[in-house]
């Protein structure tokens, strides 16, 4: 059986870390992603996630010198993600010291593109990001472009369908609950879990030791977490030792350096 994974994630602006709720509401000011990245590598987490938040909107991805720094400093897996568009993107953010990348608006505009992306540089380097929201209506709608363009797509046949082009891993970000501090979608988990043949990670909710398990209980692969681990006292090394003590198969605790 795999492990399951804990893995923070980063947003990124300007070159800082920040925290939103909800995508776009109140902005807090997170720290340096590279010393941020040192010690959550030290306390052993599985992998780390970083999003530029604005990239999309300026037609430009991560910042390679953020990726380099942070992959001279840990040797866990990086993921680097925000407004990837081109293979040579892909590569570039590769070359720099990314594991996988993660492509979010262009599989939405360009489904295609991920199974170009998968066939050049291999399946598992390529996680599809997959937002979501609900609309006026109460249905759960895949939403593009940094939370600003909401379509019609369902976001369980979505995530499917980024599974046929040949997504390696599928991120579940649900907008409602980014931020909240108020658990994951486990609903949404529930759902797409057991109908994916590769991983998910569950994205968005986590405000307890209690939501983390129940995220992986639910089906989930791996969770990320940002909030809580900025903003309460629990740290990676709580959530290792929960889950292990409660059962959950996670891999014992070690930084990368030890």
């Amino acid at each position: 059986m795999l492990k399951k994974r804990i893995i923070p994630k980063f947003l990124i602006r300007n070159g800082r870390l920040v925290k939103m709720r909800r995508f776009h509401d109140d902005q807090r000011e997170a720290g340096n992603p590279v010393s941020t990245a040192k010690v959550y590598d030290s306390y052993g987490v599985d992998e780390l996630i970083f999003v530029d938040i604005d990239a999309s909107a300026e037609s430009r991805t991560v910042a390679r010198s953020i990726i380099e720094r942070v992959a001279e400093e840990v040797f866990v897996p990086l993921t680097a993600g925000g407004g990837v568009r081109t293979l040579a993107q892909i590569e570039s953010l590769l070359k720099s010291g990314a594991d996988k990348v993660s492509i979010n608006s262009a599989a939405i505009d360009d489904p295609d593109f991920v199974t170009q992306a998968a066939s050049r540089f291999g399946d598992q380097c390529i996680v599809v990001s997959v937002d979501y929201k609900a609309d006026e209506f109460g249905r759960k709608r895949v939403v593009g472009h940094g939370g600003n363009m909401q379509t019609t797509h369902d976001p369980v046949d979505f995530a499917l369908r980024m599974q046929d082009l040949h997504a390696g891993e599928i991120l579940m970000s649900s907008i409602d609950r980014d931020g909240m501090m108020n658990g994951y979608d486990l609903e949404m988990i529930d759902a797409l879990a057991h109908r994916l043949d590769i991983p998910l990670i569950a994205s968005s909710g986590a405000g307890s030791l209690a939501d983390c398990k129940a995220a992986l209980d639910a089906g989930a692969s791996a969770i990320t977490i940002s909030s809580m681990f900025i903003f309460t006292d629990h740290s990676p090394i709580k959530v290792r030792t929960y889950l292990a003590t409660n059962g959950v198969n996670v891999r014992n605790q070690k930084g990368s350096r030890s």
